[in-house]
């Protein structure tokens, strides 16, 4: 303990100090103390002797009451601590008072710190990564640690490791040496005078002023949530105590939530998940993909129509043809078959070499009855005009040559509508 003056109280002479019940029993809960100044309209109390712990090292401070009125800060100024109150005391100086702390508050504090130094003492002895600072917060507790390479595999081989040295139920006991001749610390102190050790049995040897439990068994389960790098260190999650248990119990009812919809245990949540980003990325790129492949698909269409169409023209002209023909019209048949086989052929290459190429380009959109409108209507403008576009006068129905001359003759197309007109050689 330190002792000084305060500057700030308008008493001439040297205020005292406060006595720290915490340094040597800090199970210590319920105390009785004498007020020794009063400030901030009431709100703010000095005590001559406190178990308040006050927000000191990285811990949180105590909550609790003072003559029934709550507490809700403790303020360490060297050698007194202030105790914020809700509302006004109500009391003047030197009256008598008695003070409560909040137990569960108390008892869960001292499991995390106490954790910490047997954490950061394992992490130092068996790993050589020493201790950078330590961060007490109301759900989890951080330590910055010195050290590269951990895994998560790791952790959960130092979460084993340290459970294993907390149920072994070291002693942990306090002690009070001059920082000059102190040994064994696990971490130098920069400070003077007297300095407050705690020592965990065989494992550790610290300057701390600190709450902490009487055995290691008392920390209870301790859990490593997480690690992440930062600064060049490494940054490890922790819990002890009754907090692990009720965040192991959390953790647990959000599994099994997440697992219902699924039908699955909690167990094979991981799993599942992988498979359902998976599958979302693949139709996300089938979405991307599907108006590209609509066109192709309707070109590969298109193309497998007019060699089929082709094709089948060209057996019926065989089949026409198959009897037999004298002169000219047999030289014209063969060269009809022949040419609409290669048409086929050539049809067929073409809408092969688009596919594999991916240069598929729509002609027409389709209709609501499946079947392309402007598609119908090329075969009629192809029979009504074909004349027309050669330069090539129309003939009237009467002047037309007979369909079967057509046939062996030019046009490959059969007459499929009235207004099929065909010239004449």
């Amino acid at each position: 303990m330190s002792s000084g003056t305060n500057s700030a109280s308008a008493s001439p002479h040297a205020t005292p100090d406060t006595i720290r019940l915490y340094y040597d029993d800090a199970q210590l809960a319920r105390f009785s103390a004498s007020v020794t100044e009063i400030a901030g309209e009431g709100r703010i109390v000095y005590l001559d002797r406190t178990a308040f712990y006050p927000t000191s090292g990285g811990q949180p401070h105590d909550l609790g009451t003072i003559a029934e009125v709550s507490v809700v800060d403790v303020v360490d100024e060297e050698s007194r601590i202030a105790h914020h109150l809700a509302e006004p005391l109500g009391l003047p100086a030197g009256a008598m008072v008695v003070g409560q702390i909040d137990v569960a508050r108390r008892i869960d504090h001292m499991q995390q710190h106490t954790g910490q130094h047997l954490l950061s003492a394992l992490l130092t002895d068996e790993y050589g990564w020493p201790t950078v600072s330590v961060h007490f917060g109301d759900e989890s507790s951080t330590v910055d640690v010195a050290g590269e390479g951990l895994t998560l595999e790791l952790l959960a081989t130092i979460e084993q490791r340290v459970n294993t040295l907390a149920l072994e139920n070291h002693a942990v006991s306090v002690s009070y040496e001059d920082a000059s001749t102190a040994e064994g610390l696990r971490k130098a102190s920069d400070r003077a005078g007297t300095l407050r050790i705690v020592t965990i049995e065989g494992l550790d040897r610290s300057a701390c002023g600190g709450t902490h439990v009487a055995r290691t068994a008392e920390i209870g389960a301790m859990l490593l949530r997480r690690y992440e790098k930062t600064r060049g260190n490494s940054r490890i999650e922790f819990i002890c105590g009754h907090r692990a248990v009720q965040r192991a119990r959390l953790d647990a009812d959000l599994l099994t939530r997440a697992a219902r919809p699924l039908s699955a245990a909690p167990h094979d949540l991981p799993a599942l998940v992988e498979q359902q980003q998976s599958r979302l990325v693949e139709l996300e790129r089938e979405r991307k993909a599907s108006p590209l492949r609509a066109r192709r698909l309707r070109s590969a269409g298109a193309l497998a129509v007019c060699a089929a169409r082709c094709e089948r023209r060209a057996a019926g002209a065989a089949r026409h043809h198959g009897r037999p023909q004298r002169g000219r019209a047999a030289g014209a048949a063969a060269h009809r078959a022949g040419r609409l086989r290669r048409a086929g052929e050539q049809r067929r290459h073409r809408w092969r070499a688009l596919r594999d190429r991916g240069r598929y380009r729509p002609r027409c959109r389709p209709t609501a009855q499946g079947r392309p409108a402007e598609r119908r209507r090329t075969r009629r403008w192809c029979a009504q005009s074909r004349a027309g576009r050669r330069g090539r006068p129309r003939l009237s129905p009467l002047a037309r040559p007979h369909p079967w001359l057509s046939r062996l003759t030019h046009d490959h197309r059969p007459p499929r509508c009235s207004t099929n007109t065909r010239p004449t050689r």
